[in-house]
């Protein structure tokens, strides 16, 4: 890929009189969603300005120096676009061979391993089961991990936990009224989940229960050892039961340090704040006056304690000192759009120019019930763990009416019903609300994680039926010039943009464009295999190239779900 773009962009660089970072050519070089408009496009409007013509115009201009070769078929000019088509001879040759000598590593890329990415995400809060929201949250936010770690950065994973915050008060008044009541010795989580609801229903009615959830939480904030110790028993039960979630998903962190971890660092920043002037007095509150349309940032209430937001910022001022970031990726529902434009603001007087640039706020779309919205406070949510189990039984299900002969069928179960899971919540676009329904998510046809992975499957039956080892094939044997069935060009040309697409996924924070270019890469495949024999041939050059297809589209399959966060099966 990088050398049919390498060609492209020197071909424009040298067709251009004025001049031209020949990186930024590049760098702007985009593979077309049609394919109509060639294998790759380049837009030319950005160099309006620079050549003071229209881009319609300098489309046609550059389009009639460029000389088409054994590489370049072709060049047009529509629309202000320059759009290429590479000889197929060259692209099948060339991104198969790449797949066959960096195999795994293919569409992948090294050298910024001094670079950091921070990806902060699942942070949920402590003492309230993991549920559906918080799901999607952990495999988007573990996706983007995998995106920036596929392309080499050094990424720092950090689980912000909820675990501060006048909630705490609220669930101390209701522990210390109700825990009697509750099955807090077996499943404790649980128990204070529903604490939790009843006692916050009561306080909507009943000021004195939030006028006691806030002394009790200024007096966590204050040092009180006894409610230390309660708030520590919160913490230790959730992590338990988070954790187990955690391991299922194959996801670790490089730090859980969650709100409470900053409550003896916002001083820090109340104190720079003040001396720089911008805190001031506003209805007995500390705030920082933001951009206008913006309601300000509250940094201190009128009782004296912190709110999130002043967690945030000391958080902010902390990552910049100890990690030197280049990006700081939080990654949260759309209901914190808000917050996170206020504490974007106010940390230009914490933090230097390099840090505040590098501050990115992913957002996503709400996980909706059939019967609507989930609540903690309402009581009305689906846990995860009890979504999970009835992921995999249903897979199980499913692989037994099929009656495929497998080993370890609750291996394989599991890896079918999380992958399944993971997927749904990763194929729509960050910012739709997803309407969860499983049995539409575990279909084994469509756009599902069960249909990419039977296709993977496939694969590796085909490759064991032909006796297949990579090992010992060398491109040089095989004549990749018969492959040029319309399928079979088709399904080349799609694996030859994997490096762009996780690149375009990284860059937009949208792992659905992975996504949806696996389910592609599945259906291309499966077009194939319909109507270009593999096992069946007699010419035996032709069979060892097909395989060879057939072998590099099972690597971008399963690179491609690794980055998801999803296992393949070797049989379902």
């Amino acid at each position: 890929m990088d050398e049919f773009k390498n060609s492209i962009a020197s071909s424009i660089f040298n067709a251009i009189d004025k001049e031209v970072e020949l990186n930024d050519i590049y760098d702007k070089i985009e593979v077309p969603k049609d394919k109509k408009n060639g294998d790759f496009a380049y837009p030319c409007f950005n160099l309006a300005k620079i050549l003071k013509n229209s881009p319609v115009n300098i489309a046609n201009e550059i389009c009639s120096k460029i000389k088409t070769d054994n590489l370049i078929e072709k060049v047009e000019a529509v629309n202000g676009f320059l759009n290429f088509y590479i000889s197929k001879d060259n692209i099948i040759e060339s991104t198969l061979s790449e797949i066959v000598m960096k195999k795994e590593n293919y569409g992948k890329e090294t050298g910024r391993e001094n670079i950091n990415i921070i990806v902060e995400y699942s942070s949920p809060n402590i003492a309230k089961p993991f549920h559906l929201g918080h799901l999607r949250n952990t495999v988007f936010g573990n996706a983007l991990y995998r995106l920036y770690k596929a392309l080499g950065y050094n990424v720092i994973t950090i689980n912000h936990l909820g675990d501060w915050g006048r909630q705490f008060g609220l669930l101390i008044e209701g522990y210390n009224k109700y825990k009697e009541e509750y099955d807090i010795k077996n499943d404790p989580l649980k128990a204070l989940s529903q604490i939790y609801t009843r006692i916050s229903k009561e306080a909507k009615d009943d000021e004195q229960i939030m006028e006691n959830a806030r002394n009790n939480f200024k007096k966590l904030e204050q040092g009180d050892e006894e409610l230390l110790k309660l708030w520590k028993y919160f913490r230790e039960v959730s992590l338990n039961e988070y954790n187990r979630i955690y391991n299922i998903l194959n996801i670790d962190f490089s730090s859980y340090n969650g709100e409470a971890f900053y409550n003896d660092k916002m001083n820090e920043v109340i104190d720079i704040l003040d001396k720089k002037g911008v805190l001031v007095d506003s209805q007995g509150a500390k705030v920082v006056e933001v951009a206008s349309g913006m309601p300000p940032c509250i940094i201190l209430k009128s009782n004296g304690s912190t709110i999130y937001a002043t967690r945030d910022l000391a958080a902010i001022l902390y990552r910049a000192r100890t990690y030197d970031f280049e990006k700081c990726i939080y990654v949260t529902a759309t209901e914190q759009i808000l917050h996170f434009k206020q504490i974007f603001e106010v940390a230009k007087y914490l933090v230097d120019e390099k840090y505040q640039k590098g501050l990115v706020h992913v957002s996503y779309g709400m996980i909706r019930l059939k019967t609507g919205k989930m609540s903690t406070r309402e009581g009305n949510i689906i846990y995860v763990k009890d979504i999970i189990n009835d992921a995999i039984n249903k897979a199980k299900k499913i692989i037994e009416e099929k009656s495929v002969n497998i080993d370890d069928i609750d291996k394989v179960s599991k890896q079918i019903g999380v992958g399944a899971l993971v997927f749904n919540y990763l194929k729509s676009s960050k910012s739709k609300d997803i309407i969860f329904d499983l049995d539409e998510t575990l279909r084994f046809d469509g756009e599902t994680g069960p249909y990419v992975q039977y296709t993977y499957v496939r694969i590796n039956s085909i490759l064991n039926k032909a006796k297949f080892d990579i090992n010992n094939i060398s491109t040089n044997d095989v004549n990749f010039k018969i492959l040029d069935k319309k399928q079979e060009v088709e399904l080349v040309k799609e694996l030859s943009k994997f490096n762009d697409i996780i690149n375009s996924a990284a860059n937009e924070y949208e792992p659905s464009t992975l996504a949806r270019y696996l389910v592609n890469i599945a259906t291309l495949f499966s077009r194939f295999y319909n109507e270009c024999n593999v096992l069946a041939v007699d010419d035996e050059k032709l069979k060892l190239a097909r395989c060879v297809l057939v072998y590099a589209t099972g690597i971008v399959i399963k690179s491609g779900l690794d980055i998801l966060g999803i296992d393949c099966p070797d049989k379902m």
